[in-house]
């Protein structure tokens, strides 16, 4: 004698609120599967969404970063550090990665790098110490110089002074 047939278990789904991470996993799933009936549409739509959001935010912070430094070694050049250099190449490949991996964010550089510029002057302030107003209003660097300016270590105007870091 065979066991009787079980009716097929529907599977007990996580709720995006309960579980952010097993979510998206079920949900990779049933787009892997062809489950079109079983995904939750409406959170689907906003982490998509949100995933664009994260590419701005990403390239946005690097070019703030590369910005504050930028600032930092034009207004204050007895004090630089290879920190700064160092800091500046390594965001400079993370910008260029960022764009790499989604391109379409080059169309939209100019509202980023505003962006990054209003923060990097307020941080360039507080960790210089000099005022607010010491900084252009508006980003004096376009993108090309941000992005490519040489910055040698040790500078060749000789004004930095020697730090141990």
């Amino acid at each position: 004698m065979t066991a009787p047939k079980r009716a097929p278990q529907k599977l007990k789904t996580t709720r995006y609120e309960d579980d952010v991470h097993a979510w998206a996993q079920e949900q990779v799933h049933f787009l892997q599967a062809g489950a079109w009936a079983r995904l939750d549409i409406e959170h689907l739509a906003d982490e998509i969404a949100d995933v664009g959001r994260s590419e701005r935010h990403a390239l946005t912070s690097a070019l703030c970063v590369i910005l504050l430094h930028l600032l930092k070694w034009d207004h204050q050049p007895t004090r630089r550090t290879r920190s700064w250099v160092t800091s500046i190449r390594t965001q400079r490949n993370v910008v260029a990665e960022r764009l790499e991996d989604s391109p379409s964010l080059k169309s939209r550089i100019d509202v980023l790098v505003a962006r990054a510029y209003h923060r990097a002057r307020i941080e360039a302030a507080g960790e210089t110490g000099l005022d607010e107003e010491t900084f252009p209003p508006v980003c004096p660097y376009d993108v090309e110089t941000i992005l490519n300016r040489p910055i040698p270590w040790p500078p060749s105007d000789n004004k930095a002074r020697p730090r141990r870091e």
